[in-house]
């Protein structure tokens, strides 16, 4: 089956359809209509997968890839134009110039957290780069990947294969010859990925996780922090690759903040997130149990309360020191801990000394401070005042450095990643000036070699 789908993918692309620009937006366009006439579809499917409520769907899932496709339709022939390249004196006459060329086949790996956007968001870029695609979706939301199965064959033909199951199926799809590899997930699976690919010496791109801390200090709207920081943590029941992961506070502010926390929560989730529409459930048992574990012995401030049946883990809060469990790997899911350090110093060694985040956030009015994050630290991005939200800026690239990824897209990026820059160069055949470089060697040669050819600079 894997085999099937890349041989038909590859033929696909060989027949050059792709490269015309007018096929490319026809076929991101495509992306866009197939999920504005199958919304309902498509919002069914992650209200069964995650418990999705329709307008977190639509902001997160339906509309920011609709966004995506509108924001690449609008800019795609600028992105694709060609680039001139000055061309030294000494090589005159001559033209130098930049043009993209598709890469081929790409392979699409998707995770199941946001199972559409982080599906078709790699796929449309892909597209208008002019390769075609095979997407796996992942089978931990099923009714999700068998909505792209049946829809994407409509809308998209033979230049989008995709092929459903789990890890035999990545597998078999791994040993296959791809022209880049696009993965989403964690990276324990990244490192496989990476492994596969230099078999065939196939880029890749990872778009990883990790950590992601917030560092509050007391010279915010501790209220208003609270209101946002609790927006990006509990989106999605937590299962965002930059939710807040944790906050890193002075004792007084963390003192402010374990009383506020449970308030905002309160309110975004009218009072019992249980039966409220607008909360999440997590994906599966396993994660569900993970998550339980990590909550065994550690200090409450609120929730906490879980249903196994209901795969249902209340808004939670805790207090948390460096070594509690539940600061020893991503949390993926609604536990918020706090973390008291001195000071702001202190905040900054304990973020440097940790793996670089895919996202960091800093609730700061202090220009200085902010300055002090920007200069002395490292992620994927930096944000103040609000997490999450930058996924939303079409113009920025998303991804992560280090361990939390390696490579960017969206936007312009997303064609970086999946086109190649190919270095253009035509010097006539007449005047020759090429034969001042030729031997045999004068002294002649010699002045232009070494004063004009290749100057030794000052």
């Amino acid at each position: 089956m894997s085999n099937d789908a890349v041989n038909l993918a590859r033929k696909a692309f060989e027949t050059g359809e792709g490269l015309d620009l007018d096929t490319r937006l026809r076929r991101i366009d495509a992306v866009r209509r197939m999920l504005l006439e199958q919304t309902a579809d498509f919002t069914a499917a992650l209200s069964q997968d995650l418990r999705k409520h329709p307008d977190e769907s639509w902001m997160t899932e339906i509309g920011f890839t609709c966004n995506e496709v509108q924001h690449t339709t609008k800019n795609l022939r600028k992105w694709l134009a060609p680039e001139r390249a000055s061309v030294p004196l000494s090589l005159l006459p001559a033209t130098a110039k930049i043009v993209r060329d598709p890469l081929g086949v790409v392979l699409v790996i998707a995770p199941w957290n946001y199972p559409v956007q982080l599906s078709l968001v790699p796929v449309m870029a892909a597209l208008a780069g002019g390769n075609t695609v095979v997407l796996k979706p992942s089978e931990l939301a099923p009714a999700t990947s068998a909505a792209l199965a049946r829809w994407i064959p409509e809308y998209l033909g033979e230049a989008v294969q995709v092929v459903e199951g789990g890890v035999p199926e990545t597998t078999e799809l791994l040993k296959e010859r791809f022209d880049h590899i696009f993965y989403t997930g964690n990276g324990q699976v990244g490192k496989v990925i990476l492994r596969a690919a230099a078999e065939h010496l196939t880029p890749v791109t990872l778009e990883l996780g990790g950590k992601s801390p917030v560092y509050v200090d007391d010279s915010v709207d501790l209220t208003a922090a609270a209101q946002r920081i609790a927006w990006g943590k509990y989106l999605n029941a937590g299962q965002t690759c930059v939710a807040p992961d944790y906050v890193l506070a002075s004792p007084e502010t963390a003192r402010k903040l374990a009383e506020v926390l449970p308030k905002v929560i309160k309110g975004l989730f009218e009072k019992d997130p249980r039966s409220s529409s607008d909360y999440g459930r997590i994906v599966n048992q396993r994660h569900f149990g993970r998550l339980t574990g990590l909550l065994e012995g550690a200090e409450l401030v609120t929730g906490g309360d879980s249903e196994a049946g209901d795969l249902y883990l209340a808004p939670t809060v805790v207090r948390a020191k460096s070594t509690d469990p539940v600061m020893q790997e991503e949390i993926f899911g609604p536990i918020l801990p706090i973390v008291e350090v001195p000071d702001e110093a202190a905040a900054l060694a304990f973020i440097k000394e940790r793996d670089k985040p895919l996202a960091l956030y800093v609730f700061s009015e202090n220009k200085a401070t902010r300055r002090n994050f920007m200069d002395n630290t490292s992620s994927g991005a930096l944000c103040f005042g609000v997490p999450a939200a930058h996924l939303l800026v079409p113009g920025l690239p998303f991804g992560g450095v280090g361990p939390s990824g390696m490579g960017a897209y969206h936007g312009r990026d997303s064609i970086d990643v999946f086109t190649h820059r190919k270095a253009v160069f035509d010097k006539p055949l007449k005047p020759d000036t090429m034969k001042l470089i030729y031997p045999p060697f004068n002294n002649l040669k010699h002045q232009v070699i070494t004063k004009v050819i290749a100057p030794a600079g000052k």
